[in-house]
């Protein structure tokens, strides 16, 4: 039950949700291009990923100077799927930046 409790408070904050439902989409995102996609500083991304990835919902990899993001563990697929049913607006242009941006 903890660990529902903590994976809510972690998606209660929008820009938080947003990021967890672009990873849902991909394998895994570089936070680049995740500060591309939703045009907040990377300051912020980071910050926002922190606590995902406190809360167990994200796990991250390291190339080069770069920081790769990717939804973790059962309770993360669980989420994605209630999220993947009932994507708002912002969350499908949000998906739609991310499309556009080429992965390097």
């Amino acid at each position: 039950m903890l660990q529902w409790v903590t994976s809510f408070k972690a998606l209660g904050d929008p820009v938080r949700l947003r990021l967890f439902a672009l990873l849902g989409q991909r394998d895994e995102v570089c936070v680049c291009h995740l500060v591309e996609a939703l045009h907040l500083p990377q300051s912020t991304i980071s910050r926002h990923l922190a606590v995902l990835r406190h809360a167990g919902l994200v796990s991250t990899r390291r190339d080069g100077k770069w920081m790769y993001y990717a939804c973790s563990g059962a309770l993360a697929l669980q989420l994605q799927t209630l999220l993947s049913h009932d994507a708002q607006a912002e969350l499908q242009h949000d998906l739609a930046s991310l499309q556009n941006l080429s992965c390097d």
